[in-house]
């Protein structure tokens, strides 16, 4: 397994949006382990985090973008190949603005930039999101697929069809996702659009600053005032937009892409059905597996007893970060008996009960030795969403916000099978253990 990386020295960059033209100064920061890549809008108060994942993606025309309620980050495509191409696992990209700098259309300006930080190892593994089936989107007459490799890394293969522009024409260009390829033959390669569309975009006041020598603008003959960087400039581009869409996952992506005349909305279709599926497919491996904590390691632990120990057994913990563990719901429990005779549903307030024990299962990797106990204290942005039945199985899944010295928060999430039954913002009091 790869170590996880983040960059070495923090990193400045300042620059005007490719669609908006608004000025906006860019700061990276290396993070923590486990942090993922974060965005940070910093002009609006207080400032606004927006981490890289499915969940967040917004749908825009002709860039990716991501959102946090009425705050967004635009046109991050760019910035998040050069992240992908240099492995970075963990940042921070502080922005004062809605939109990333264009530059010229291309990836090189983040790419030398962050190449330039320099990459640090963590004390953490790289937990990659491995295709392990296919899949295919289609729609009209573009596709994209995600195949399984035997390799490592990510490996694409796009098939760009112009063939009724003779500006551009039909390029296929293939590769293999590594630092020394992306530099020497795509970060340069910049974004296109055809001189129709720049008019019509033009218009609308979208890109009003550029001209043709600033992106490429092609006509019949190609590019307008302008000359190609490579002869197939146009598909090269359309791989780092590729790339970029596909860190969206939130992690890497190890298989095979072959899209054809694909863009971002079609991309980032791929990437939800890609998490979604692995997601199901460690689901399934960690149920049946052998539990990381057994019921008598969890009486160890906790201080609860029948009838309220809520949690059966742990099938995954990620340091003191995350943890999942199992609640498997019998006809036999003793709620059952008046919640509600004839109809039996788990009361709610159990759910997050169970979701609480298992905060403290959490806590307990970092309290075990030190005389502490996590006490609950708060509840905070309760939902039930759905009832939970005999026979179910609660897969009870908590994430560590913030620990501090006396107390310590934690985001929850209750679910059977795929769908959340209860979700909840847990604060818990750290006391000494009396028992």
């Amino acid at each position: 397994m790869k170590q996880q990386k983040t960059i070495k020295t923090e990193a400045r960059l300042s620059g005007r949006g490719l669609f908006s033209g608004a000025d906006v100064k860019v700061l990276f920061k290396p993070a923590p382990a486990d942090t993922g890549i974060v965005f940070m809008r910093t002009d609006v108060d207080p400032a606004v985090s927006i981490k890289v994942r499915p969940e967040n993606i917004v749908q825009r025309n002709r860039r990716s973008a991501l959102g946090s309620g009425e705050v967004y980050v635009e046109t991050s495509e760019h910035c998040l190949a050069a992240i992908a191409a240099l492995e970075i696992d963990n940042i921070t990209i502080e922005l004062d603005a809605e939109e990333l700098p264009g530059f010229d259309g291309s990836s090189h300006e983040f790419f030398t930039t962050l190449q330039k930080c320099g990459l640090d190892s963590q004390d953490a593994e790289q937990h990659p999101i491995v295709i392990s089936e296919s899949i295919c989107i289609t729609e009209d007459d573009k596709s994209i697929y995600a195949l399984p490799s035997n390799s490592d890394g990510l490996n694409i293969t796009y098939d760009l069809d112009y063939t009724q522009h003779t500006g551009i024409g039909r390029q296929i260009y293939s590769c293999q996702l590594n630092e020394a390829n992306y530099e020497e033959n795509l970060s340069r390669a910049r974004t296109f659009v055809l001189e129709a569309e720049a008019m019509q975009m033009q218009a609308a006041g979208i890109g009003a600053h550029l001209g043709p020598k600033d992106i490429l603008v092609i006509n019949s003959d190609g590019p307008i005032k302008n000359s190609y960087r490579y002869l197939d400039e146009c598909v090269r581009h359309k791989v780092v937009d590729l790339v970029g869409d596909l860190r969206l996952a939130g992690r890497p992506i190890q298989g095979r892409i072959v899209a054809y005349k694909s863009g971002h909305a079609l991309n980032q279709k791929l990437v939800t059905q890609v998490v979604e599926s692995f997601r199901k497919a460690e689901q399934r491996k960690s149920l049946s597996g052998k539990p990381v904590l057994d019921i008598k390691r969890i009486q160890h632990i906790l201080p609860h007893r029948y009838p309220f120990l809520l949690v059966d057994k742990v099938i995954e913990i990620e340091a003191d970060r995350r943890i999942k563990g199992i609640k498997n719901v019998t006809f036999n429990e003793q709620f059952f008996q008046g919640h509600f005779p004839g109809t039996p549903v788990m009361p709610g307030v159990l759910i997050v009960e169970a979701l609480a024990q298992v905060s403290g299962l959490l806590f307990a990797q970092k309290l075990e030795h030190t005389g502490k106990l996590a006490v609950l204290l708060t509840m905070d942005a309760v939902k039930i969403r759905k009832s939970v039945l005999p026979g179910d199985q609660l897969i009870l899944i908590a994430e560590a916000d913030k620990v501090r010295s006396r107390a310590a928060k934690c985001d929850c999430k209750a679910m059977v099978g795929d769908d959340v039954v209860a979700v909840a913002q847990l604060k818990f009091m750290l006391v000494d253990d009396e028992i």
